[in-house]
Parts: C-alpha cells; structure tokens; sequence
C-alpha cells in the first residue's frame, strides 16, 4: 500500500479496517490525526516511511513534490514509480556521504551502506524491496568473521585448563566429570549477532508481504539462504534489544581486533551499520503472542525518515559536488562548508544572544589566495569573500512571489552576517522548465550593494538545478 504526503487516509483506504485502527493507536510523528465530518483521518506528513502493518501489508509512505510548471499528465502508476526512482536516487546518494561533507550522525545521514549499491532499473521496487536488496547486496560480500572465545564446560574429558574451585563444588558426587575452560573459535560474535538479527527481521518483513507482492518471492529465497549460511548465529534477545545502543559500540570495539584489511573492514563496518539502523527502526507493538525475540511480542519495522533532512543533506551534497566540479575546471576556485554554526549577536559583555547555522557556505578563494594560504578553516577564513550563502526548503513555490517573508528575512540577515554578495533559496520541482529568479530589494539604503536573492529550482528527478552555470 503506497501513499503519498499531504495525503488523508481513512479507514475505507485500507483493506484491513484493524490496519488503520492500530496506526491511530500508534501515534506516530509521520501522522497528523484528524476528525472530520465524523470519522477520524490520518493525513501523511513530510516524511519517507515503510511501516509494516499487523495485517502483513506494507505501508510505504512517498514525499510528494507539487508540479510548478508541469502539468499534472502522468497517472497514479507513473507518478509512483517516477517518485520512486528519485526517492531511491536520493537515498542512495545518502547512503554514501563522505564524512567530509555531512557531519550528522548515521541515522540521519544514511551513510552505512556501499559505495556500489544496485542501479536503479525501469521497473522501480516499492521502497521495502530495495532496501532488502541493500542489505543482501552488502552481505554477499562478508563472510561471518570468528574469534576465539572463552567457554566453561562440564564434560566427561579433560580438555582445556581446570577449574579446580568450580570442580570441587560442582563435580564432587560425579568424579567422572571435569569443569574445564576451552577457547573455541566461533561466529556467534557480537558483531554477526547484531546482522543476523537485522537478516532475520528483514526475512519478516519480506515474508509478510509475498501475499500482496508476488515479486518478493526472490528476494524470500535470497533471504532465506543467507540465514541457513547463518544458522549457527544466535539473535539478540529482547534484554539485549532494549541496550542495542551499547551492544552496538561494542561491536564496534571487537571489529578493532580483528585481522582484517582496509577493505574488509570498511565493508563490514557499513553492513552492520546498517544493520544497527534497522533495528533501532523496529517498533514494538502490543503483546501478541507470536514474538520475534520475545514470547508474547512482536517486532515490527517502522522506518521513518524527516523528508526536509533528506532532502537538505542531498541538496547540500549535490551543490557541493557542483561547486567542486566547477572548481576543477576554471575559476574561481570555491570552497565549501556545510551546517556552519556562527555566533551572529552579543550582547555587551559578550554572552551569546543568537546564533546562525546556514545549509551551505561557499567562500571564493581565488582572490586574495595568497594572503589566505594560512587559514585552513572556514573559522579562520574573510568572510568578505564568501560568495555564496544557501539555504535549502522542502516546500512547493509555484512562483518566486510565494516566498514568505520569514524566509526572505533569514536570507537577508545570512547576507549580511557574512557579507555575500548571493544568496539562495533552494527549492524542489520535478521539471526542468522552471528557472531561477532573482529578487532584488528595491528599498533605498545607506549600503550601495544589496545582495541578491536567488530562488533556485531543484529539480529531483536529475539530482540537479535547473541551471548550468554559477554565475548567477
């Protein structure tokens, strides 16, 4: 079941009236709850979601992105999967953030998964499927890793070093016995228990949906011979569900320790990665008997990713990717600084009263290169040479007119807190007709150089502005 935001569910848009009546339970953030002409709806929110319902269905919540100049031609399967393609295009650019650019943590920036993920095909997968071929993409590539792990054992042989206190207490009336502590080399590691959990869950939600989706049925056998592969691993229990974050470090700090290369290691660090962010998105639902991990509850997947982050953070990466380019070409020579926190008011004995934080900073370091050579860090830099300061909004401008003034003010105090001479709105589309526009202020003021205001088109569906040059 595939829905798209700013859209308003009611019990009727489901074919199991219960599926609904567990979502008005949950509460979750994605929903907005409303009762209108007596019955209660559900209106989607900004967000990207995959929410597995107690029915089996899986609900797959879509950003909606309103036509400014296009008009509205395609049909519901066509805006779906043309929707789909870019959400996954952007998710995938995510997936692969350098640390460099984005400095939010993992669960926001998406940055556990390869750098060689599966090109997207003319017959797009509901967004559950392709995550799934995510995780056994990366899987194929890792083979279970083991170490060494100390074990006590009350056998009928003498093997390993004895524990003559343990022996004496415990083996007293049974001489034939020995309490003895064996390494053994294993895979039953922290590290591998953490991705079979998440394979595990994964298999579940797969499982649920090869009733409505007759396509899943690969990717169930796919899953199915990774778990025998896996079979000797032992999943968390729900004690140690509940100090994922911990057991998650710690698996982290074994990996430290093992022999492996460069190569390996970054391989394994973004599968369990990503296995770590499935299952912090797992919710639990209200005892039903048939538990994954916990008699008497069940886990179920609620991936909900904030629409105006997303679409913030992969906006951000393809400016700065543009800039670069043109950076490697001619000149000027930008550079660029994401999610720049600056003090911008004191008050007299200098406390902080206000501080700003633009989406990106562009500083043009061409000019005046030598006397700049020095400074390293945009801390350090002239802020009379940044020439760019963008900010980046998930919301629908059908006219450059339409910006409001809250927006306008903040552009401006950004203009002149570090005196550039541009500033931009960014903004999505999903054509390539809509142009950038400049607005210009046209009150009179003691500064002869007004810096002008950009409203940028960002178009989804490339990953692109609609424009070619910087110059503008």
């Amino acid at each position: 079941m595939s829905v798209f935001e700013h859209q308003r569910l009611v019990a009727e848009d489901f074919i199991d009236v219960d599926d609904f009546t567990w979502l008005l339970a949950q509460e979750f953030t994605v929903f907005t709850i409303k009762r209108q002409r007596g019955q209660w709806q559900l209106k989607v929110g900004h967000y990207i979601g995959i929410i597995l319902l107690p029915s089996g269905i899986t609900l797959e919540i879509l950003p909606k992105v309103a036509a400014v100049t296009q008009k509205n031609t395609l049909t519901q399967s066509d805006e779906l999967m043309r929707t789909r393609q870019w959400v996954q295009m952007m998710l995938t650019d995510l997936m692969t953030i350098p640390n460099r650019h984005h400095k939010l943590p993992h669960t926001k920036t998406l940055g556990q998964l390869s750098q060689h993920l599966t090109p997207l095909s003319t017959q797009t997968p509901p967004l559950s499927q392709w995550l799934i071929r995510q995780f056994l993409q990366l899987l194929s590539d890792y083979q279970p890793t083991k170490q060494y792990q100390t074990q006590s054992q009350n056998q009928s042989m003498l093997q390993g070093k004895l524990l003559v206190k343990e022996q004496l207490k415990r083996n007293s009336y049974q001489p034939h016995k020995f309490v003895c502590e064996v390494n053994q080399l294993s895979t039953d590691m922290l590290v591998n228990r953490l991705i079979k959990s998440a394979l595990v869950f994964l298999e579940q939600l797969v499982g649920a949906s090869q009733a409505y989706q007759p396509q899943s049925m690969s990717l169930s056998a796919a899953l199915l011979s990774k778990l025998v592969c896996w079979r000797q691993i032992t999943v968390l229990s729900h004690y140690e569900r509940q100090r994922l974050s911990s057991l998650y470090q710690m698996a982290k700090q074994q990996l430290t320790l093992q022999p492996l290369s460069r190569l390996q290691r970054q391989s394994v660090d973004k599968l369990l990665d990503l296995a770590y962010w499935l299952l912090q998105m797992q919710y639990s639902t209200l005892p039903t008997g048939n538990g994954v991990g916990h008699k008497g509850r069940q886990m179920r997947l609620c991936l909900l990713i904030n629409m105006n982050q997303a679409f913030e953070q992969w906006a951000s990466l393809r400016l700065t990717q543009l800039f670069e380019q043109s950076t490697s070409i001619n000149q000027p020579i930008y550079q660029t600084f994401t999610q720049q926190k600056d003090i911008w008011l004191r008050d007299a004995t200098g406390q902080t009263c206000l501080s700003i934080q633009p989406d990106l900073l562009i500083y043009n370091t061409a000019t005046e290169a030598n006397s700049q050579k020095q400074h390293t860090s945009k801390a350090n830099a002239n802020t009379t040479h940044c020439s760019h300061v963008i900010d980046i909004k998930w919301k629908a401008l059908t006219h450059a007119r339409d910006i409001s003034a809250t927006d306008a003010y903040q552009l401006i105090s950004y203009a002149q807190a570090y005196q550039a001479k541009q500033v931009w709105l960014v903004y999505p589309v999903m054509d390539d007709t809509t142009q950038p526009v400049a607005l210009q202020q046209s009150i009179d003021s003691i500064e002869s150089n007004h810096a002008t205001l950009w409203v940028m088109p960002f178009n989804v569906t490339t990953g692109t502005l609609n424009k070619t040059t910087l110059s503008a």
